[in-house]
């Protein structure tokens, strides 16, 4: 019989299959722009479509050529995030300058952009930056409305002379303003309250507010002003709002189905005033939804147009009678063998946070049937919709029904798979990439081989940013999604993801309000908790849903300490709970010093940090095993990204481990597995419902489990190598490890800081090997469509 070859990340001859498990198969023709396009612009003859690109690596404006279906121009600019306006009678372009807290007035002539002028904003005590977002022309009155997403306000210039003509404080972070197609009001998006204000450009004053779902995103008005359609990226719905009585009058799900929870993530909206059609952009689902909206209160579903990776924008043409999508993520993940690659200054193609290209895809507008065709490709691409899924809370999917009560839910740092297992031949690994192999990480190879290998699992996140969302909710929101890559770039932001910053956290919950909410047990050492202690000496969550069950002598993310001291923390605290009868449902541990301090003075070698978190992770799975718990007990373990390292498969490949008496023995899963899925396993042993679209669709990991159980115990493995052992200074890199800031995860430039790695680790003049494969895998056997 022959095996059936393991489904692997990439393009097939009719889909591209992502790590998450989802589908592309977009419609239309695409054209390649720069990284993450989160805006775009059309000229009034349909000619040019002018994206601004808020990506990691590069940050630009594309102008595309749509006769030609080319990109024509990439226009560098220093920093951007989303706004854009386009005056063609003046031969003006107005770009947000991000945190550069100025807008770029750019020339615009014959399809070209070329450099201009500024219109900064003023300086205001208290605000260390702007960073703009919307922005919106009224030419009739010269007036150019500027909204800020950090400092939460609107400023109004006169684009004659750029003279400042008002200034206001926003409710909260500010992400779209937009003008009635008379100039009399302008709406302004309130990203993190659920709020659109009404502003009157006669005299700048608020003039309504309008409740909405959370983080509304685009906004756009029908053609006779009295409905604004506004799109709410944490929900699945969009707001239909009668801005004369001031109410909400419909609200469209634009998901695939009626009951799915959250994840849907609308953000852009579109309106073809031809047909009354209201196309809405789901980033996080892939495709369009169209609603037929010539009968506001009464709006019908029409269907679904498949798109690419995360549409941020759209746009109708009624001339061409075209559609235009940017997708911020391009048309597929890759594999990025040579990241990083040593001797060069930045290979940012190869390093997971600019390795995502954006598109941008033109549509020909659908007749019915051709609707319905695309309609049945979303349903195939969309996991929870193309095959039956047994209910999520259904216990019975899982060997061992009902007999595992404990789960221990290790979150490590950054690592992929070829990185720490590359070497084993068991799995799908290439050991020329193997950076931290048995002899530095004992036990995580000992838990593979005892109990099972796994060798195709995804991290479902780029970077710790969302990270740590999907690693704990099974969504990033899409503030986190859009802002971390200018943050990561070096570009100004906030590290404000891990707790205490409601516009961060999805609507849906975390997995610990999941299991809260079920009247269930809860223990959580170092997740959402700060590396240094309080006034009192004690470790407190930034959530506050999490403070009641944070253990206070546990610290969050700090490399100086070790993490067999978090171990000997955990213990104590497991030992009077186990003492008690009181060991919880969930526990969850973190243990981040695989991170590693690179080569910086006086912190730790890399190799003494790789093992010391091995030693602790083998040290946590000892003693769980030689508790009375044990009989009743599952570990899981994942890295929260897999950023920092190579993979041959793709970027997000990464370190999967489990260890319990109903895990199998001895066993190599090739089951394609993500971040979620993991969460969904937990869902389903503790019999709770999914927090959104990606836990709901996810594969459990239910074939590495067993009915019967083995209650063998676990010892650990210290690794042969000094856990102590402190860089002299003399190493690769340590110099420039010195000016590098390690107090929290990813603060540092990681293409640099990766090669640091490799080159201390392989020696200085260590080149990284040539591709074995991309990402484009093709199976002949696991051809699905």
């Amino acid at each position: 019989i022959r095996e059936r070859a393991p489904q692997l990340p990439g393009r097939y001859e009719h889909f591209t299959l992502l790590p998450n498990g989802w589908k592309l198969s977009p419609a239309g023709e695409a054209v390649n722009i720069g990284e993450l396009p989160l805006n775009m612009v059309v000229t009034a003859d349909e000619r040019y479509a002018i994206t601004s690109n808020s990506g990691e690596g590069e940050q630009s404006i594309s102008v595309v050529d749509l006769q030609k279906r080319q990109e024509v121009q990439r226009f560098a600019v220093d920093k951007t995030w989303r706004g854009l306006a386009l005056d063609e009678a003046a031969g003006r372009l107005y770009v947000s300058g991000g945190n550069d807290d100025w807008v770029l007035v750019l020339r615009w002539q014959n399809g070209k952009i070329a450099a201009g002028d500024t219109i900064r904003l003023p300086g205001e005590e208290g605000v260390k930056f702007h960073s703009v977002t919307g922005l919106a022309l009224n030419p009739s009155k010269q007036q150019l409305f500027v909204v800020t997403k950090q400092s939460n306000r609107l400023y109004v210039f006169h684009t004659g002379n750029g003279a400042l003509l008002h200034r206001a404080e926003m409710p909260g972070k500010c992400y779209d303003v937009q003008l009635d197609h008379r100039g009399k009001y302008a709406y302004v998006s309130v990203w993190g309250k659920a709020l659109v204000l009404q502003i009157d450009t006669g005299n700048f004053q608020e003039t309504r507010r309008f409740r909405t779902g959370d983080h509304p995103c685009e906004l756009i008005l029908s053609a006779d002003d009295r409905y604004l359609f506004v799109a709410n990226a944490n929900t699945n719905n969009v707001s239909v709002i009668d801005v004369r009585q001031g109410k909400t009058v419909e609200t469209l799900n634009s998901a695939l189905t009626a009951d799915a929870p959250p994840g849907s993530t609308p953000n852009a909206l579109a309106l073809n005033t031809q047909d009354g059609v209201l196309l809405i952009a789901n980033a996080d689902n892939n495709y369009l939804s169209l609603f037929d909206v010539r009968q506001p209160a009464r709006s019908k579903s029409l269907g679904f147009i498949p798109v690419g990776w995360y549409p941020t924008a759209v746009r109708y043409l009624p001339k061409t009678r075209k559609i235009l999508v940017a997708n911020g993520k391009g048309m597929t993940s890759l594999a990025n063998p040579q990241g990083p690659m040593p001797g060069r200054k930045r290979k940012t193609e190869q390093y997971i946070g600019s390795l995502l290209k954006g598109t941008l895809s033109v549509i020909p507008f659908p007749q019915e049937d051709q609707l319905a065709e695309y309609s049945a490709r979303v349903y195939a691409n969309t996991p929870f919709t193309a095959k039956k899924k047994a209910n999520p809370a259904d216990q019975s999917m899982v060997p061992g029904n009902g007999k595992i009560k404990h789960i221990f839910y290790i979150i490590r740092e950054n690592r992929t798979y070829d990185q720490v297992l590359g070497d084993m031949p068991q799995g799908n690994g290439d050991s020329s990439l193997c950076l931290f192999g048995r002899k530095l990480t004992p036990n995580a190879h000992k838990i593979a081989e005892t109990f099972v290998l796994f060798d195709n699992f995804y991290a479902d996140a780029e970077v710790s940013a969302d990270g740590h969302n999907w690693s704990t909710a099974a969504y990033a929101t899409d503030y986190v999604e859009k802002t971390w890559p200018t943050l990561y770039g070096r570009r100004g932001g906030h590290y404000d993801y891990e707790g205490g910053v409601p516009i961060s956290s999805p609507t849906s919950g975390y997995i610990w309000n999941n299991v809260l909410n079920a009247g269930l047990s809860l223990r959580n050492y170092g997740e959402f908790t700060p590396g240094t202690p309080n006034e009192q000496g004690f470790y407190t969550s930034r959530e506050p849903a999490l403070q009641p069950y944070t253990c206070p002598q546990y610290p969050g993310f700090n490399l100086s300490i070790t993490d067999v001291t978090r171990y000997e923390v955990w213990e104590k605290d497991f030992t009077r709970l186990e003492r008690e009868n009181a060991v919880p449902a969930l526990s969850i541990i973190r243990l981040p010093n695989d991170h590693t301090a690179g080569t910086k003075k006086g912190m730790r070698t890399i190799s003494a940090m790789v093992a010391d978190n091995d030693y602790a992770l083998g040290l946590v799975v000892q003693r769980i095993s030689q508790s009375p718990v044990w009989t009743s007990s599952l570990i899981l373990s994942v890295e929260d990204d897999a950023q920092n390292g190579s993979d041959h498969v793709d970027a997000h490949r990464s370190v999967l481990l489990a260890a319990g008496p109903y895990v199998k023995r001895a066993f190599v899963d090739h089951t394609m597995y993500s971040t979620s899925g993991v969460l969904k396993t937990i869902e389903l042993i503790l019999g709770l419902p999914p927090m959104t679209q990606f836990d709901l669709s996810a594969t459990p990991l239910t074939n590495s489990f067993q009915e019967q159980p083995d209650t063998s115990h676990y010892l650990a493995v210290k690794p042969k190598v000094d856990l102590n052992r402190i860089n002299s200074g003399k190493e690769y890199g340590a110099r420039r490890c010195e000016q590098l800031n390690l107090s929290r995860e990813d603060a540092i430039p990681d293409v640099e800081f990766n090669e640091i790695i490799w080159k201390a680790m392989r020696g200085e003049r260590s080149v990284m090997p040539p591709p074995v494969r991309s990402g484009f895998v093709r199976l002949e056997a696991q051809e699905e469509d």
